[in-house]
């Protein structure tokens, strides 16, 4: 049962002659996730890859500049990145948008595993494709409110490529694109609807290549050097290392790269590590005792290391006095519930889940007040630098894992629809209230000064490091 206006006013924090102001801004929203639900169904078709995201960051864009924004393109050295305002003077409220797909991830809107025919591997297994429609979508209703004089300000959206292990916003934010802001939103597509002042994992990536010499593995192996057993006595190392990391450590790896062929010595090797903590400055630490394992690993095996450094992302700075007013429309506009093809759709997918979890909790918006996500984001960097705020929505069947094909079918499906709509109304909400009283502003802001403490923002990225452009490069490194 949809929560009526009336009960959402009462808690949202505004002053009642804005009703029917936040009103209209709410039924735009809605209206502009629906306009643009086929935008995010080719998104999910085109599933791009991390700075790869040629065709879905042109299709925001350009529908940004349709509804009247004023577009900049390749923004800090990024060919997929953009901003996109509307309005002028204060306060300038920014709403983030991510579209980048995930690899080996490739699946249709089947309730079973089957891969997309004729995809390139990849899937929306974060529902990117739907964070970037919802948050264009609200980004365009409050920019109708500017339009009639009902608030002032700007309105900018963000579009952010290569979220997963790209770490795009960071460089963003070194480019000083968020120095303005008064306040940022951002929401994530999930298996359950979820606000409050949460955090994340700082993390480090780091792609170890391994070059040796190719020999005939069986005629003459004494000639060899095996770059394969290189990264795998790293990756052995990396499992002995966990034994003596901080509480909250993550080590995780996989291989990119291992050689052809089984009768040929493996010239060239390459290993993707991420090093993650609740807390950056751990994270720092571990960091050069990862790169004493793959050290070892070149040593023992006579390769020769190439360390490719992809930068790193900070934890989440919380901030409760925003996260409050989106917990609140979040709370009062959650209207989710399937219709009985989606709840048979539902049952089917839950088939494959190791837990099974009630539709009930599509009702329930969960407080992760003073908890981990226990993923990484580079909004992390973003919330270093200006009061940021989020939440997520339930845009995939309760109890589906993010980073599954599960979620790649749910997110082209009404099931992600839905959650979309309800996450770009609720983007819409909160950002109404921001403009509409200034004393939200303000105490995000002031909580904001208190829980920096002092520290400036460190990013972890090198000083002169590029957007590394081709860390999803599928192409074989040997030889370089």
């Amino acid at each position: 049962m949809r929560v009526s206006l009336l009960a959402l006013l009462a808690v949202a924090l505004v002053p009642a002659a804005a009703s029917a102001q936040k009103e209209a801004v709410v039924k735009a929203a809605g209206d502009a996730a629906e306009a643009h639900w086929p935008t995010a169904l080719k998104i999910w078709e085109w599933a791009e890859p991390g700075y790869q995201e040629t065709k879905s960051a042109a299709a925001l864009a350009d529908a940004a500049e349709k509804a009247g924004f004023t577009v900049k393109r390749g923004v800090a050295g990024i060919p997929t990145a953009f901003t996109a305002e509307f309005g002028k003077g204060k306060p300038v409220i920014g709403i983030l948008g991510e579209y980048d797909a995930l690899p080996e991830l490739s699946q249709g809107t089947d309730p079973f595993r089957k891969p997309r025919d004729g995809g390139n591997g990849y899937g929306h297994a974060c529902g990117h494709h739907l964070f970037g429609v919802a948050s264009l979508s609200a980004s365009i209703a409050v920019a109708g409110q500017i339009r009639a004089g009902t608030i002032q300000g700007t309105v900018r959206f963000y579009g952010c490529p290569a979220e997963e292990g790209g770490a795009a916003k960071a460089f963003m934010t070194r480019a000083g694109l968020f120095a303005d802001c008064d306040a940022v939103l951002h929401w994530h597509p999930s298996s359950r609807n979820t606000a409050g002042d949460a955090s994340c994992l700082a993390r480090i990536a780091v792609k170890f290549r391994f070059h040796g010499t190719a020999a005939h593995a069986a005629g003459s192996p004494e000639k060899g050097r095996s770059a394969l057993d290189a990264l795998v006595l790293t990756m052995h190392a990396a499992e002995l290392l966990r034994e003596h990391t901080p509480d909250g450590t993550r080590l995780h790896h996989t291989v990119t790269s291992g050689g052809g062929a089984a009768n040929v010595v493996p010239e060239f090797a390459e290993g993707f590590f991420y090093v993650r903590h609740p807390q950056a400055e751990v994270v720092q630490k571990l960091y050069p005792r990862l790169v004493k394992c793959a050290q070892a690993g070149a040593l023992a095996t006579e390769t020769r290391l190439e360390i490719a450094y992809l930068g790193g992302t900070m934890e989440i700075l919380p901030n409760n006095a925003l996260a409050g007013v989106a917990k609140a429309n979040l709370t009062a506009l959650n209207d989710l519930k399937y219709d009985a093809d989606e709840a048979k759709f539902a049952a089917r997918l839950a088939e494959t889940f190791a837990d099974k979890v009630s539709l009930d909790t599509l009702a329930q918006v969960g407080d992760v007040s003073g908890k981990s996500s226990g993923g990484s984001t580079d909004v992390g960097d973003v919330s270093w630098v200006v009061p940021t705020a989020g939440f997520t929505t339930a845009c995939w069947v309760p109890g589906t894992p993010a980073h599954s094909w599960q979620a790649v079918a749910c997110g082209g499906t009404t099931v992600g629809k839905k959650g979309m709509a309800l996450a770009a109304r609720t983007l819409a909400a909160t950002a109404y209230d921001l403009f509409a009283d200034p004393k939200l502003v303000a105490a995000g802001k002031a909580e904001f000064t208190r829980r920096l403490s002092g520290r400036a923002y460190a990013p972890m990225i090198d000083k002169d490091q590029k957007p590394p452009l081709d860390y999803r490069d599928s192409k074989r490194k040997g030889g370089e």
